[in-house]
Parts: structure tokens; sequence; C-alpha cells
């Protein structure tokens, strides 16, 4: 253990030595509790009785040695605080734990699972110029397991059995998990954490996590985890005062407690900047996962996420040697942020002075697009700018076009419901609208449901609407989804040339009236137009182009296998009349053609 660098923020393997260590013939147990008066290990191998652990090393580090301790075993460590009160607290570097509401970490093999995945991660990479269409995933309610009516969770294994071919035949290339890492509440979706180090006892063991990574790496699919380095869950057993003083959190309840009712981590400490990061570095090594997004970006930069309070510039470098360290480590790994600030350079390296995160999610063009679809048509005409104002900063960042979780809970309706109009007036919309996003530039992310249109806002405890697919137009909009959903994929023009410049070109963008929008898509060895009419009135558009070429329809929204209105035999080309082209649009409609 490097203890210096531990001290300054520089570790990225501090879960090799603390937490509880599995050899040959014994279990050794380490944690860092600089201010406890005396530590001791109780467990299953000594009948929850002390075992007292010592001081060692650097002072601050408290270890023994226990032959009986086995794998699968449960133990805490009891920790006395300076006034000989003593409270039972989970390994903060343990790597397992118990199912809620009980509490104590569980011994593990760290590296008893071997991978077989290694053509996938030699050729992996972070897919800046090439397609990336995310799913989004909450493990424990995409389906419900009929065998287990308590909770109604598929272990790891299980899931991706049934998850990675509904990706595949989606047309989805990565998989992007909520939060994994052991939590005591269902309803925190995993984002307040008490086992950092620890997956989910709900769905299983850490090597059934491993198992279903692995699965998905064989069949061509990645795997984001949401990564939570902003805070953590309140329970007393966890880090909370985790040494009987304020480790891990502020001192002060002004910046101790965030917005969310949890602790704050201090990013001041360098210990804790090793904790967070070494625990980046975990997920990333240990079980393959092929890129983390980093959730509340905006709570790390500025204090309390409030931009007139200031920059947390202990928190912004603890980002970048963050970043700096783990591309180094994963040079082919993906990191996103969620962050809805203007912080300049989030997604430039480290080295050129910027944050160092690969992409950053776009909350403008997200609730820009998604505030424009909620407009009644003759509004629209006023909005119009809303859907072209995203070109106006798109190349400042690397960015990723989400429709995530957060979109579709606590009032905000699904993203069918927030389309305008009647109900099937929405499916017309919500074809044309998705349309659209696929062929903006950036890279895409889906959470679980949208693709089928559902209706029910999303709850953690229940699984998705699927009997929906009875209905034929949530049924032919599931199939409009994974036909768009291949055609990104196989399409160069919508993503070779994401951020450069040369991938995009406005052909018409000042339409306000008729509430048409035309851009073509560069890249590869054939170019799309790109054509949408958000409007309730049938128009044809005149499309004049310089280009000596005719045009050949790709993908229409109103198909009639799509529950749409129009019927296309085979190939529909069309070609210059009188110098221009007649494009008839059906309303709230949208078509990609590609050039010929």
């Amino acid at each position: 253990m490097d203890f210096y660098n531990f001290y300054k923020g520089n570790c990225f393997d501090a879960y090799e030595f603390f937490g509880a260590h599995v050899t040959d013939q014994n279990t050794w147990f380490r944690t860092y509790a600089p201010a406890a008066n005396h530590v001791a290990v109780i467990g299953e191998f000594n009948d929850w009785t002390e075992t007292p652990m010592h001081r060692s090393y650097d002072g601050s580090t408290w270890e023994c040695c226990i032959p009986a301790a086995q794998p699968g075993q449960m133990y805490k460590y009891r920790i006395y605080d300076q006034n000989g009160r003593s409270l039972d607290h989970c390994d903060p570097y343990g790597f397992g734990m118990e199912l809620r509401p009980k509490s104590a970490s569980i011994i593990r093999e760290l590296r008893k699972f071997e991978f077989d995945d290694w053509d996938w991660m030699l050729s992996r990479t972070d897919r800046r110029n090439e397609p990336l269409n995310i799913y989004e995933v909450h493990a424990g309610s995409w389906h419900k397991n009929p065998d287990d009516p308590e909770n109604g969770w598929y272990n790891y294994v299980e899931l991706g059995d049934l998850l990675i071919p509904y990706v595949k035949e989606h047309g989805y290339n990565y998989i992007e998990f909520l939060p994994l890492a052991e939590h005591p509440s269902d309803n925190s979706w995993g984002y307040q954490n008490t086992g950092f180090y620890a997956p989910t006892s709900r769905y299983g063991t850490m090597d059934q996590l491993k198992q279903l990574i692995e699965n998905c790496h064989k069949n061509e699919i990645g795997v984001i985890l949401d990564f939570v380095p902003v805070h953590f869950a309140v329970d007393d057993y966890a880090l909370e005062k985790y040494d009987g003083t304020a480790l891990y959190e502020y001192p002060h309840p002004d910046m101790g407690y965030s917005e969310w009712g949890s602790h704050n981590f201090n990013h001041c400490k360098g210990e804790v900047q090793s904790f967070l990061q070494s625990n980046a570095n975990y997920w990333l090594k240990e079980f393959h996962f092929d890129g983390l997004r980093i959730d509340a970006l905006s709570n790390l930069i500025y204090w309390q996420g409030n931009k007139d309070r200031g920059t947390n510039e202990n928190a912004v470098h603890f980002i970048r040697n963050m970043n700096g360290g783990l591309k180094k480590l994963h040079p082919t790994a993906i990191l996103a942020a969620e962050d809805s600030t203007q912080y300049p350079g989030v997604t430039k390296p480290v080295y050129d002075g910027g944050l160092g995160f690969d992409y950053k999610w776009d909350m403008g063009w997200m609730n820009d697009s998604l505030d424009y679809m909620k407009k009644t048509a003759d509004q629209r005409t006023e909005n119009y700018h809303k859907l072209t104002f995203s070109m106006m900063y798109f190349y400042d960042e690397n960015f990723i076009l989400p429709l995530s979780h957060d979109e579709v809970v606590h009032g905000k309706a699904t993203i069918l419901q927030k389309m305008s109009g009647l109900y099937e007036g929405k499916f017309q919309q919500a074809r044309a609208f998705y349309m659209y996003m696929y062929a903006h530039p950036g890279k895409k992310l889906n959470f679980m449901g949208n693709e089928f249109a559902q209706i029910r806002e999303w709850d953690e405890d229940e699984e998705q609407d699927w009997f929906m697919l009875k209905y034929p137009l949530h049924d032919s909009f599931q199939v409009f989804m994974k036909d768009l959903s291949h055609l990104y994929l196989e399409n160069p023009a919508f993503w070779a040339l994401d951020y450069n410049t040369m991938g995009f070109d406005w052909v018409d963008c000042h339409q306000e009236e008729k509430r048409i929008y035309a851009f073509i898509r560069h890249g590869g060895e054939e170019d799309v137009l790109c054509i949408f009419n958000f409007s309730e009135k049938p128009q044809d558009f005149e499309l004049r182009l310089d280009y000596n070429l005719e045009l050949e329809l790709l993908l229409a929204s109103d198909r009639d296998i799509y529950s749409g209105t129009e019927h296309y035999e085979g190939k529909t080309v069309l070609k210059k009349k009188r110098g221009y082209f007649e494009l008839p649009m059906t309303p709230y409609s949208a078509k990609f053609f590609k050039m010929k």
C-alpha cells in the first residue's frame, strides 16, 4: 500500500489493501479509521464476538488475520470512538453485503471468476467515431421473475439471458445499468449507496455479475455502470461518522447533507478521493465494465450544485485526477457525465485543461426538444427554434442525447405522454420525434419502456407494461423503433462524423410557419437527407439541392406497418422535377433519404 499517494488522493487500487482479503490459509481484514479508539471484527466465524484489530502501518489503519474466516461468511467492524461508544459498521471496502434491511458485509474472493472475454476487451473503443446506442436499464424492474414472489428479481445471469437477445433484436449495442452498488432503499434506485464495492445482493453475487458482463461481451454488447461519487446514504452502519468523526463527509451540516438527504462526500480529503477513484477503477478492472456514467456532476463542480456559491476546486481537481488516471489505466473505457451546467471543457482531455470525460449528456437538447413536442401544432411556430438551437452549441462538447429514467418519473409523464394531442396522434409525433433524435448528431440513450411507448410512468417496484404490446399501436411502435435503431447502426452517416462540423448541414431551418426542418448527415460513402414535418397539416415541401442525384427512401415514420397512413411498395426513388424535389409530407411525419 502506497500511503503517500493514498493521502494525496492519487491511489487507484486502495481496495487491493483495505477490506477482507482471502489468502491460501487466512483472511486478512483492514480498515481505515484514524480517529477510532479501538476496532474489532465480529462475524459468523467468531460467533459475532470481538476479534481485536491492531493499529499498523501509518497508525490510522487497523488490521487482523483470522484463519477461520471463510468466503461467504458475514462480518462487521465494531468501532469504538474516543468516548468509548461503539457502533457496528459494514466494511467500506467490502466486496459483498447482505440483502436489505440486513447490513453485514460478506467475504468474497475477488478474482475467483476467470473472464473469457478478451477478444472484446482488446478490440473495444470509446465509440467516438462509431455508433453508440445505449439501452438504459433498471435491473429490478425491466422484467419481474414469477419464481420470486416476494421481490420479483432475476439474478444477474438470468437477467442477462433475457436482456441480451432483446437488446440485440432492438438494435442497441450498449446497456447502461442504473447503480448496482449495494443500497438499502429500493426507491433510491441505487443512487444512495452503503456498499460502494459490493454489487447489490438483490440480483446475486459478484461472480454472477461478472458472468452477465462476459455474456454481453460475447454478444458484442458493451456495458456501462451508473457511478455515484457525489454522496452516500446516511445509514449509521455505513460510512456516516465511520470512526466517530466525519471521516467521509463534510463536518458542517451546510455541506454535510445533500439536496437528496444524503451525505456529501468531502472531496477535500485525499483519502476520500482515493476511496472513490479506486472504486471507479474497481468496477472497470475487476468487472470489465466498459464505462462509467458519473451522476450529478454539477453537485461536484459547484458547492451544493449552486453556481452562485462558487466552484468546489477540490472536487474539480478530484474529477480531473480520477478521469486522467482512469484513462491511463483503461484508455478505451467510456467516461460519461450527467451534467446540466455550462462549465467549460467537460469533454476536453485533462492534459488540455478539461475534465477528461469522453461524453456529456446534452440536457439542453433534451429539455428543449421535449418542451417543443409538448406544444400544440400552432404553438410550434413561435417555438420553432427550440429544435435548431442545439446546433448552435453542439460542437462545444461531445454530447450524448439522453431520454433517461429521470424524464419518465415524478409526474413528468412518459415520452409518449409528453407528445401533444390525443392518444393516436401522440404515436405519430413520437415516431417523428425519435427520427429527429436519431438523425441529430450525438450518441443515443433511451430508457427501457420508451421503445414500445410505455404510458405509465416508471415505477421501480413494477415491471414494464409488456402487456401493452398486444395493442397494435404499441406493437407497431416497437417495430418502428427496431427499424430505426438498426438503421442507425448500419449507416455511418448518422455517427461517423458526430463531433466534426463536416458531419452536419442544414438544408432548411427557416420554415417557421410550416414547422418543417431539413438537414443532411454526412459520413461514409453516402449521405442521408432528413426531413421533418411537425405540423398538423399535410404539406408538399419543395426541396432545392444543387446536387445531381436521386433520393432513395430509407425510412418513413408514416408507413402503414408503423400504424401510419401511407403504403410504400419496394424502393421509393425520387428524381428532380423542374429543378427541385417534390416531397409530400403527411402530418407529424419524418423521412430519411439516401442521397445517391
